[in-house]
């Protein structure tokens, strides 16, 4: 029996840190061939350079699509985007797979997807159907759904949502989200090792802070991290650690801001380009809460019983657990979260409020659909309709 080859692409450390358990149930699913492509910031040293960390983990990588500019501007992501169609219609001239696997909404994930859809080969999309309002992401992510032919959702109502959009119910499925199966899965450090590969010292009070450009927001992001900045300046007994930004508008400049910020005191604060999934599950274990605006505070940190400060709108939209705590980017909005992170309420939340999020078995469910499903080179679908009366 042929197997199907499936061509997996990743374009983030974050993106590849989550499908790191796909990955390796690919590959021990006899019915199944992997192929790997790379793009994005993985190629980047900017960005850490992450693609020698793929192939450290004893990964193949079959293909390495160069695309990012050294320009994060408007024009520099669209000229990103450009060469991307170019270069990915070529690499899957090249690699023939039966089915494209992608994961999110990052516009280098549009620009394969694109390429995947008019070079006829199905695309098998994880995350569709959430909403983040405050991204440009957003439409990529609905319009990736449109050209997508299998749908894994991290939520019913994301899987209802899909629907919604005109995608046939037979082909998008609840599994639940990917990030979660890590939590399960990895050996994660213990206290005192997660010090020592970070070099740094855990405090009595500890954040782990990730903020991204709010792309829909002309201009407010830097201010949005000046007021952030402000407030977690003012705290006592509280150390930091910071992971920097993705290859976003004004990522540059943010990622500027935080390392004038922890130069100021060394001891306190510590960023990092990439702490790898390990670490950065790992440090979950041992903060009070995830601050900034990723989907991580969102999805993984509720698994472990902390807070999360979800600053702005980049992540508005999403289903969250109770222990998410939203505000403006304001500073006092961004104070008077941080008060109710460390109030009688949340503690009181943080041994029975639940991850809505799944149960971290999503890889195995993932490659069961794909191996029993009969994957034909099509992309031909027909608009479902929902009823209504």
């Amino acid at each position: 029996m042929k197997k199907k080859t499936v061509c997996l692409v990743t374009g983030s450390r974050a993106e590849y840190g989550l499908l790191r358990p796909l990955i390796d149930e690919i590959i021990s699913e006899s019915a199944l061939k992997l192929q790997i492509l790379v793009t994005g910031s993985h190629l980047s040293p900017e960005f850490g350079l992450t693609a020698q960390e793929i192939e450290s983990d004893g990964y193949t990588i079959d293909e390495k699509i160069e695309v990012l500019m050294s320009s994060d501007s408007p024009i520099g992501i669209c000229k990103s985007m450009g060469l991307g169609l170019i270069s990915f219609s070529e690499a899957f001239a090249r690699l023939q797979p039966d089915l494209v696997i992608v994961l999110g909404d990052r516009y280098e994930i549009f620009s394969a997807v694109s390429a995947a859809h008019i070079s006829r080969i199905p695309v098998a999309h994880l995350h569709g159907g959430e909403i983040t309002e405050g991204a440009f992401d957003d439409a990529l992510r609905h319009s990736i759904t449109k050209m997508s032919y299998y749908h894994f959702t991290s939520t019913e109502v994301y899987r209802k949502r899909v629907i919604q959009l005109g995608e046939n119910p037979d082909r998008v499925f609840n599994v639940g989200a990917i990030g979660l199966d890590n939590i399960s899965r990895l050996k994660l450090l213990s206290k005192e090792e997660f010090e020592k590969s970070i070099g740094f010292k855990l405090s009595h009070r500890n954040l782990l802070c990730t903020f991204h450009p709010v792309t829909l927001e002309k201009n407010s992001s830097v201010q949005q991290v000046q007021n952030l900045l402000k407030v977690l300046g003012q705290l006592d007994e509280t150390n930091i650690i910071f992971t920097k930004t993705n290859a976003d508008t004004d990522g540059r400049v943010i990622n500027q801001l935080i390392d004038e910020f922890t130069s100021i005191d060394t001891n306190r604060y510590k960023s990092f380009v990439s702490l790898g999934q390990l670490r950065y599950l790992s440090a979950m274990q041992f903060v009070d809460a995830v601050i900034g605006n990723s989907s991580s505070g969102i999805i993984e940190a509720p698994s472990f019983g902390i807070g999360t400060v979800n600053i702005g709108n980049r992540q508005k939209g999403r289903i969250k657990s109770d222990l998410v705590i939203d505000c403006e980017p304001t500073e006092t909005g961004i104070a008077v979260a941080l008060k109710t992170l460390y109030s009688p309420k949340i503690d009181r939340l943080r041994n029975v409020a639940k991850n809505p999020y799944g149960d971290g078995q999503t890889s195995s469910r993932i490659v069961k659909i794909l191996r029993d499903s009969s994957v034909d080179a099509t992309t031909q679908k027909k608009f479902y309709d929902l009823v209504v009366d």
